[in-house]
């Protein structure tokens, strides 16, 4: 039995009938070469032996009576593997990655069921060129997307026909589940605590204030964009249950050559390729922005010891797309500019800020407040920010799928009111995968953003290229 933290809760207690909280990914397996093909049977037989590297595939929610307190995650005595494996086929004459993309948006729109573990995997076949497509869901309460590759890691296989794991070393075993009382009794004990906690984390807060301001005041230095900041778009108002999904699946090496050559990172060209994207995007429908797009960057603070730990250890820092900017290379360089200003105070306030204070947030509460927010349709205000875009660093080898080759794995990240676009991005092997998540009531086009990945991606090797020729012909 383990309670949850209150940044997991936040997960929890943000889900709304037009919002869901899991994150997912679709992966695309080929099983050509593989004997017999990849059937249910052959996933189910891998899941039913991997368990035990999945921890939250087998913990059930117990809320606490009156939402008093953050919720308990227990060993569900009434687990069945069966209840979470779904199998679907793709309509004959639909099987390509539009349609693939298509259905995977409609099956993530459904939420999981809270009196159950928090996940499903829904096996979809029928996809061309004998690939199968695979969708898992878990909620965002039990995983980041750190631990999210981490956990797929340990589920799939390095080699195509790799020797047996050995047994666990400790059997599983399942709790019995509380009673209210208990439930109750651990929730006051726990809640006395909090007060004495509350006076560290009010004074940690206000040094750290105090730190970040004079951060920013010093010169030559511009500040990450203030929550409420960004502009006003099209995509950023009050969603319905409705999600499409759009997927992209670039070179790493395009990636890598830009980065080289301008002097930033990967995720500063990711984030100039998005920005490319959506400037795109909003030039086509001829909207005029009074700012620069703001987008929210999670980033993981998960350190070497809690690896292998699930749960949310994760903090989010907001940054200019400098969408304002027509050449794509200043555009880079005042992204790379202003993700340092926003990494050093993100550093500056620390990893366990934000935890601290979501220890403090009473679920009944928050909870109501924000189906209130959500069911009045009150985001039509000026958005804390325009987009999330999450880059998560996968494996670079090739992962296996019961002896099938796994080809992409493309995430789907949650949205939500005053939000309705979510670009994530998993490296694997070569590749960089985006996966993009929107609601079609606000955002019609997804795949316009998707396919502009590409060209800004095209503009910014074009730059680099550009700049190795004058250099060579410099030396």
């Amino acid at each position: 039995m383990q309670r949850l933290s209150g940044l997991d809760d936040t997960f929890l207690w943000m889900e709304t009938p037009s919002s869901y909280m899991h994150v997912a990914s679709l992966i695309v397996v080929d099983s050509a070469s593989l004997e017999g093909g990849l059937t249910f049977e052959r996933i189910r037989t891998l899941y039913e032996s991997r368990l035990d590297q999945a921890p939250p595939f087998r913990r059930r929610l117990i809320e606490v009576p009156f939402g008093l307190h953050h919720p308990l995650w227990i060993e569900d005595p009434d687990f069945d593997l069966n209840w979470h494996l779904r199998s679907i086929t793709m309509p004959e004459g639909a099987n390509s990655l539009h349609d693939l993309a298509d259905l995977a948006a409609r099956l993530n729109a459904i939420h999981l069921d809270r009196t159950r573990p928090l996940w499903e995997l829904w096996i979809i076949d029928g996809v061309e060129d004998d690939h199968v497509g695979l969708l898992t869901k878990v909620h965002h309460a039990a995983i980041d997307g750190a631990s999210g590759e981490e956990l797929m890691v340990a589920i799939l296989d390095l080699e195509p026909d790799p020797e047996p794991r050995p047994e666990p070393e400790v059997p599983w075993k399942a709790d019995p589940v509380p009673t209210d009382t208990e439930l109750l009794a651990y929730a006051t004990w726990s809640l006395a605590q909090q007060p004495i906690k509350a006076v560290g984390a009010i004074r940690r807060t206000v040094e750290i204030a105090l730190k970040v301001r004079e951060q920013n005041r010093q010169p030559n230095i511009t500040p990450p964009p203030a929550p409420f900041s960004a502009p006003s778009t099209s995509f950023n108002g009050p969603i319905t249950p409705a999600r499409s999904f759009a997927a992209s699946s670039l070179a790493l090496s395009d990636v890598k050559a830009v980065k080289n050559a301008f002097g930033c990172t990967v995720n500063d060209v990711v984030l100039t390729m998005c920005a490319g994207a959506l400037r795109g995007y909003l030039d086509s429908r001829g909207e005029v922005l009074d700012a620069p797009l703001v987008a929210m960057v999670p980033m993981s603070v998960r350190t070497e010891d809690q690896k292998g730990t699930h749960g949310n250890q994760v903090t989010s820092m907001l940054t200019s797309l400098a969408t304002d900017l027509d050449d794509p290379v200043e555009r880079l360089h005042h992204i790379h500019d202003n993700m340092a200003v926003a990494k050093e105070q993100t550093n500056a306030i620390g990893a366990d800020t934000l935890q601290d204070w979501a220890e403090f947030a009473a679920p009944a509460i928050f909870g109501r407040a924000a189906r209130l927010y959500s069911n009045t349709k009150m985001a039509g205000h000026r958005p804390l920010f325009n987009v999330t875009i999450s880059n998560v660093p996968g494996p670079p080898f090739p992962l296996y799928v019961a002896g099938a080759t796994m080809l992409d794995v493309y995430p789907l990240g949650p949205i939500y009111d005053g939000g309705a676009l979510n670009i994530t991005l998993m490296s694997y092997r070569d590749r960089l995968d985006f996966g993009l998540v929107a609601c079609p009531d606000l955002l019609p086009d997804v795949w316009m953003i998707a396919d502009g990945l590409g060209e800004a991606l095209a503009e910014l090797v074009d730059a680099a290229d550009a700049l190795r020729a004058t250099s060579d012909a410099t030396t």
